[in-house]
């Protein structure tokens, strides 16, 4: 970043590339290029050392959840005594904790128990995540019941306890767990299907944040995720107080939350349906500087795309930026980095500007902008004179 602005305000520049201002600016791109590979691969490379180091954290998370449970059941059990119902919530808890311990240290190459959530993109899932929640939940709430069998020592309470695992009961709990699951395999079949279709841009992160469960790929909070996020957290915490307070059956969702929740989903996917698409040309002009007499594009000039997604989600960065690709013709032009303080000029989302190679046959050719994710824009043609 400090190389960037230097840059920006003019300074670093070799005296024999200064007075040009063509020669400046290839100069500068190729140094920043440079740069910004070296910094993403050691970025690369604490990624995925920090994912490594993830199992752990991951676990001591988990067991700490165990331990507030256990706290929470001592501290709520006096004056009433110790419970059958706190036994078998506690035992749930640690098989629970066991279980993702477990696929933590199996996984401990790939972020642990958060492996499962984290998708092709190196970036939390939202809808993996609210999936996976639901079915910890459902089957923490299982576990009690089991407890709570085992444990029973009359035939009533026991066939009461199995009548309480009947779908009357959970109907809401097991609508929801259905509709987030089906949403996860769905979003991840729709991604899939855009990206390979050249609709929606993905570039992968260096590695997974807590903020990707609420923010699109470039980092901005996104009104579909949060929603999810939200509505899902809610529900899910007044199904922990219903077990809580029920616990010899499953968690009696009401309708109108379930219902809630259904149309929360529909949103999110709806959002992922909307969100991207393809880059687009809408015009190339011939980049005119203050003196300089109007002319037709020649072979050294300077020509100014104008268009639409030309920069993808989290590809702001020099090192993604550098991997853009101008065609004009059969000749392939490195579009050059520009930069600013704070940030780059050139190549922006909506405009970016590259000079015509003199490799260039004069006459009539097409200009294909290739963005940082590999989408290819549509062909535009423009003249080129002697």
């Amino acid at each position: 970043m400090s190389k960037r602005d230097g840059f920006a305000a003019g300074e670093g520049l070799p005296p024999a590339v200064a007075h040009s201002v063509s020669a400046s600016r290839q100069w500068v791109s190729e140094e920043l290029t440079q740069s910004a590979e070296h910094v993403a691969e050691r970025g690369r490379a604490e990624g995925e050392a920090w994912l490594a180091r993830l199992w752990w954290r991951t676990a001591c998370v988990v067991w700490g959840l165990v331990v507030a449970l256990l706290l929470a059941q001592a501290l709520t059990a006096v004056g009433t005594g110790w419970t059958a119902a706190r036994t078998a919530g506690l035992l749930a808890a640690v098989l629970t904790g066991g279980a993702l311990t477990s696929a933590s240290w199996f996984h401990r190459a790939r972020g642990g128990a958060l492996a499962p959530v984290i998708g092709e993109d190196n970036r939390l899932s939202t809808s993996r995540a609210v999936a996976g929640a639901w079915v910890l939940f459902v089957a923490y709430a299982v576990l009690v019941l089991v407890g709570r069998l085992a444990a029973a020592s009359g035939s009533a309470e026991r066939d009461a306890l199995i009548a309480g695992l009947e779908l009357g009961r959970g109907a809401g709990v097991v609508t929801v767990l259905a509709v987030v699951c089906a949403i996860a395999v769905l979003v991840r079949r729709v991604v899939g299907v855009r990206v390979l279709g050249q609709r929606l841009q993905k570039v992968r992160a260096h590695r997974p944040r807590a903020a990707d469960l609420l923010t699109d790929d470039a980092g901005r909070g996104t009104f579909a995720d949060i929603q999810y996020v939200v509505i899902g957290g809610v529900a899910l915490l007044f199904a922990a107080v219903r077990l809580a307070r029920r616990p010899d059956q499953l968690p009696d969702l009401p309708w109108g939350l379930a219902v809630v929740v259904l149309i929360s989903a529909a949103t999110y996917l709806a959002g992922k349906y909307a969100e991207g698409g393809r880059p687009v040309i809408l015009s190339v002009v011939r980049s005119r500087e203050a003196g300089d007499l109007d002319a037709p594009i020649r072979t050294g000039d300077d020509i100014e795309i104008r268009g639409a997604g030309f920069v993808p989600p989290g590809a702001q960065g020099a090192d993604r930026l550098s991997r853009m690709v101008v065609r004009i013709g059969a000749v392939h032009v490195h579009v050059p980095l520009v930069p600013v303080r704070g940030g780059f000029s050139n190549p922006g989302d909506a405009v970016l500007t590259v000079p015509v190679p003199a490799d260039v046959e004069p006459g009539r050719v097409d200009v294909q902008v290739v963005t940082a994710a590999g989408v290819e824009t549509n062909r535009y043609g423009i003249d080129v004179t002697e």
